[in-house]
């Protein structure tokens, strides 16, 4: 160990954890990435450790530096620098640590802004992305992502360094580099709707995102982009970015539907149709369906030893006891016992004369076919439905044999759906996205067209109750927020499928953030903090709806302003003399008892003016006592009618 005026170089095997550090917790990625910058820089801290002498001789405790300390062990771990790697100190008395400790971790961290800006001016100085990942130990996706928010507009970054934007609100704006848009977007937004999904929808409006099932369906961004397509990059989510040309995009669809197509048509039906959207009408066509055929000796034969070769290898693979080989060969087995299935069934010729299949995408982008559809026109020239061969058309509520009818007992029916009940449950609790088309498809029913629908269309058995707020209003038609929700309320009015019946196929094309938005629409119906006359208790319903407006961050100064016409003039002269007090004092208050009720309530409008004051019942309180010192409307008093 050596001494140079106030600093002292220390091996590093000789540096000790100081119980009097006041940071116990160290993260695990924090101190990799110091670690990095520590090996960018030449294995050299920019700051000196802070140490104090231990409880042995030659030992040293680390009063400020545990996480340089932490990064340096790691480095030697690596190999990377000696265990005994000399490291600059300064010394300070056992009586300082405490105090020295708290200091060091008390600092203001930066501002994320100013991290943006400093990882844009090394990208400026000409520094490769892949170099700076490396420099601060971090990956190259978080360096884009960085460099992206640094240009978002400088009027947005000035907000969201008042904070009047969210991180999630500025990300949101990456999607676009247009400035001017960025602005006009964000200023032409309600404060009720600045949603980061709201933002990306409006910079978006004529592209397709990532996630479509289009866009899965022809082989995800990838594939578009191969064939020519822009792309509006989105670091920021799964999506990858959206797809800026639907032109494009949607002759890709056709074109894959049609290669497809070409092998159904060689199945002999009258007609093959295909298109990225499920037809309206598809559940409203005839059917006939395929007759069991008995496999030949042969095909039997080869069925019966493929279904042994596949039962083999799932067993070795499962043990983990299979080579490489072994799941590809599982597919390629699996592939031909479907094929030797789908012999067991065929179509006679005289429905594949008189029908035919349409070629569609499912819910995921995953091709869907639906075989042995039936026009009217050839329904009619072929009969009425049911009459012929055991395969014919199978029409809704009718049957389809004129023979012997299969009949089951009440309690057989019972058993038999309470069975597919059961099976159901568990189906859709595996399956959140289905699980939540389901809800959005039951909750919309009730809101959008009427309670009686949701037992006759939804098998969920949820039950959602809304009330109208204008008959709790003195002045409905003035109140801010109740326009504010009408608009709402008007635009997914026109978004939404007029016909109930076609709700759940409407549903199932949503894409899943579209569905949240739904639900949330949906369950905004129900919130009610209404305190009627006769609300029996419910008083912890009332504290609920406080929280709700907590997490919500809501001001409700931006949907209320108390004025003589909205609230002094609904006060009798004590009350209204004791609202003045509470914001301009007593003695300003003392001579509204003498004054006329209108002139009171006029003299109040304006001493309450700009205070920022609102009454009690509408006010929604700060979440904790630290935040309401902080929170800008004050716990006034109540202010009683």
């Amino acid at each position: 160990m050596t001494t140079t005026n106030e600093t002292i170089t220390i091996p590093l095997n000789k540096l000790d954890v100081d119980p009097l550090n006041v940071r116990k917790t160290h993260s695990a990625e924090g101190i990799k990435e110091l670690a990095a910058t520590i090996r960018a820089d030449g294995y050299r801290l920019l700051q000196n450790i802070v140490v104090r002498k231990g409880d042995k001789k030659g030992r040293y405790f680390v009063t400020a530096g545990g996480r340089r300390r932490a990064a340096l062990l790691l480095l030697a771990e690596a190999g990377e620098i000696a265990k005994d790697f000399p490291v600059e100190c300064r010394e300070r008395e056992a009586e300082d640590a405490t105090a020295i400790s708290l200091t060091e971790n008390l600092h203001e961290a930066m501002h994320p802004a100013d991290q943006f800006e400093a990882f844009k001016a090394m990208a400026d100085q000409g520094k490769p992305v892949a170099d700076i990942a490396a420099r601060f130990g971090t990956t190259e996706i978080i360096v884009n992502r960085r460099l992206a928010l640094a240009k978002v507009s400088p009027v947005l970054m000035a907000a969201y360094r008042a904070e009047e934007l969210s991180f999630e609100q500025l990300a949101a704006f990456t999607i676009s580099d247009d400035h001017a848009r960025q602005e006009e977007v964000w200023n032409g937004l309600q404060s009720w709707d600045r949603s980061a999904h709201t933002i990306k929808r409006q910079l978006t409006a004529e592209e397709v995102p990532g996630t479509d099932k289009r866009v899965a369906f022809i082989g995800g961004l990838a594939a578009y982009e191969a064939a020519g397509g822009p792309v509006r990059r989105d670091l920021f989510t799964e999506a990858g970015g959206y797809a800026c040309d639907s032109g494009l995009l949607e002759t890709l669809v056709l074109a894959k539907l049609e290669s497809l197509a070409e092998p159904v048509k060689a199945e002999g039906w009258k007609w093959v149709e295909f298109a990225a959207k499920q037809p309206d009408n598809l559940y409203q066509l005839g059917r006939v369906y395929p007759q069991k055929v008995e496999l030949s000796e042969a095909d039997q034969a080869k069925l019966d030893q493929l279904s042994e070769e596949y039962d083999s290898l799932a067993e070795l693979i499962e043990a983990g006891a299979a080579d490489e080989d072994a799941e590809p060969r599982l597919a390629e087995v699996e592939k031909q016992i479907d094929a030797l299935r789908d012999a067991e069934e065929t179509y006679q010729a005289e429905n594949l004369a008189k029908s035919g299949a349409i070629l569609t995408l499912d819910y995921h982008g995953r091709l869907a076919i639906h075989r042995g559809l039936v026009r009217d026109e050839d329904r009619d020239a072929q009969g009425e439905p049911g009459e012929g061969e055991g395969d014919d058309i199978e029409a809704t509520g009718e049957t389809a044999s004129k023979g012997a009818k299969l009949t089951h007992s009440a309690t057989l029916i019972e058993d038999l759906t309470a069975q597919k009940t059961a099976a159901l449950r568990v189906e859709l609790a595996n399956n959140p996205d289905i699980a939540l088309v389901a809800v959005v498809h039951a909750m919309l029913l009730r809101v959008a067209y009427g309670s009686g629908l949701v037992s006759e269309q939804s098998a969920l058995q949820i039950s959602l109750t809304h009330e109208r707020l204008e008959g709790s209003m003195k002045r409905p038609d003035d109140n801010r927020a109740l326009a504010a929700w009408e608009s709402i309320k008007e635009n997914y009015g026109h978004k939404i499928t007029g016909n109930p019946a076609d709700l759940w196929e409407w549903c199932l094309d949503q894409s899943r953030e579209e569905l949240l938005n739904l639900l949330a629409f949906a369950a905004a119906h129900t919130v009610n903090a209404v305190e009627a006359k006769y609300t029996g208790d419910r008083k912890k319903a009332f504290i609920h709806a406080d929280q709700i407006g907590q997490a919500l961050n809501v001001d409700m100064r931006d949907y209320f302003t108390p004025t003589a016409e909205s609230y002094f003039s609904h006060l009798n002269r004590q009350s209204i003399e004791a609202a003045v007090a509470e914001v301009r004092g007593a003695d300003f208050a003392s001579g509204v008892s003498a004054m006329k009720k209108a002139e009171a309530a006029a003299y109040a409008e304006k001493a309450v003016k700009d205070s920022g004051w609102l009454p009690a019942h509408i006010r929604i309180p700060p979440a904790t006592p630290d935040e309401a010192e902080s929170a800008e409307i004050h716990p006034f008093p109540v202010a009683a009618e």
